[in-house]
């Protein structure tokens, strides 16, 4: 999941070494409460020196020839990604954006710059969950089933790939992603296993979740828990939330609106426990909406939109969003997406479709895949109890378990970062 989710998000969100034992006592990130690591992530301080400056370039793609963009999505008519080349030759690393992410979020935009100044060349692409590839580039438009997920992924890597393969000169070919992109890229590594496309030879998993449903009930919780689920309590919250953060920001010194920023309004005004939660589980949910609205009117399925209704250019969405933020994850789950799967394969139990979107699924796999690494922090907000235990006993060796850093909190901190490209240069 990321930190922000545009503007609006920014607003919602504003209340190796020489041994592992010597690199863990040098580890300094500040926040020990997993839900102020998640929500205000790495201040800048603390963060890795990489250059400020993004050295990726943006490409779009057709990736279905005959596949005709409804007018309301005319803002996106191709699949975009961004490649951040380097002048010799050079591994490629794909990164995979998390949940609703896309290739240019703050995460992804975080790792491409330190990748490049390590001297690899990286191609991002967004989240199978981001509207744009969900448009564009997904089969059947409702995604979530994570094997049929990396197979639209693979399609699109291969595509990005032949697309710019004259601008890059190539020696081999890694693969990472975090949240439900790295997930995601546990998947695509044993797809590869068969499609050899790129042969991956290394592949880094970052903050996975270990069980999907798992995961989203837990965000789902989150909101319902301290916001409440009457009609109308989404939009009070979000009008409260909004007031509080243009106050915050009226006395403040100027600040842009990214994480530095929300840092400083945490320390004037640390949220309470529940406003933590609350805005970790609005952020998931407008995420959500984003991925539903566009889930629901790619196929004409008609649970917001009515069927048969065709959408302009012009019309406005902003009912359908309202109606979409009251619908919880579990809610599109029970009444879309295990619907829709189940009209594919009768058979198919609810259960069953559980089951798939897990890691647990491919568990032989991943035991014997020693080109996967896999890391985590010990009180990642997303894992349920015991899925750590499960991550650390599956990986063994390979997993690297920071203490603190919530979900994805410590993504961009000095240590982290040194992990990762050391992972891959190593």
């Amino acid at each position: 999941m990321r930190h922000l989710f545009g503007i609006l998000v920014a607003f919602i969100l504003a209340t190796a070494a020489s041994s592992q034992a010597s690199a863990m006592e040098a580890y300094d990130y500040p926040f020990v409460n997993p839900l102020e690591a998640t929500v205000v992530g790495t201040p800048t301080v603390y963060r890795a020196d990489v250059p400020d400056k993004n050295p990726a370039k943006d490409y779009t793609l057709t990736i279905f020839e005959d596949r005709e963009v409804p007018k309301v999505f005319w803002y996106s008519s191709k699949l975009s990604f961004s490649l951040a080349a380097q002048r010799g030759e050079a591994p490629l690393i794909f990164v995979i954006a998390g949940t609703g992410g896309s290739y240019k979020s703050p995460k992804v935009v975080a790792m491409q710059r330190a990748f490049h100044q390590a001297g690899f060349h990286s191609i991002a692409i967004s989240s199978p969950t981001h509207m744009n590839f969900i448009i564009n580039a997904s089969r059947t438009s409702v995604p979530g089933r994570i094997e049929e997920d990396a197979e639209d992924i693979y399609r699109v890597m291969e595509q990005a790939y032949q697309s710019v393969a004259s601008r890059v000169r190539v020696t081999e070919f890694y693969l990472t992603g975090y949240s439900l992109g790295g997930s995601q890229s546990a998947f695509l590594a044993k797809l590869d296993e068969t499609r050899r496309t790129f042969n991956f030879k290394k592949v880094l998993v970052i903050n996975p979740s270990v069980s999907l449903y798992n995961s989203v009930q837990r965000l789902d919780r989150m909101l319902a828990d301290t916001v409440g689920t009457e009609p109308g309590a989404f939009n009070s919250y979000l009008g409260r939330v909004v007031r509080s953060f243009l106050t915050a920001y009226d006395r403040s010194e100027p600040l842009d609106f990214n994480e530095d920023f929300l840092y400083q309004i945490y320390k004037k005004r640390v949220p309470t426990e529940a406003k933590l939660e609350a805005l970790i589980g609005f952020s998931f949910r407008i995420s959500s909406s984003n991925m539903a609205f566009a889930s629901d009117v790619m196929p004409q399925y008609g649970i917001v939109v009515p069927k048969g209704k065709v959408l302009s250019s012009t019309d406005s969405t902003k009912v359908y969003f309202e109606r979409l933020l009251r619908i919880s994850f579990m809610d599109y789950f029970d009444d879309f997406f295990y619907p829709y799967h189940q009209a594919r394969n009768p058979s198919l139990t609810r259960e069953q479709l559980i089951d798939e979107l897990s890691l647990r699924n491919i568990e032989s796999y991943l035991r014997g895949a020693e080109k996967i690494a896999m890391t985590t922090n010990d009180d990642d907000i997303i894992l349920a109890p015991g899925e750590v235990d499960w991550l650390r006993e599956v990986f063994g060796s390979r997993a690297k378990i920071w203490p603190t850093g919530g979900h994805c909190g410590n993504m961009e901190h000095k240590d982290f970062v040194a992990y990762m490209v050391n992972y891959f240069k190593k």
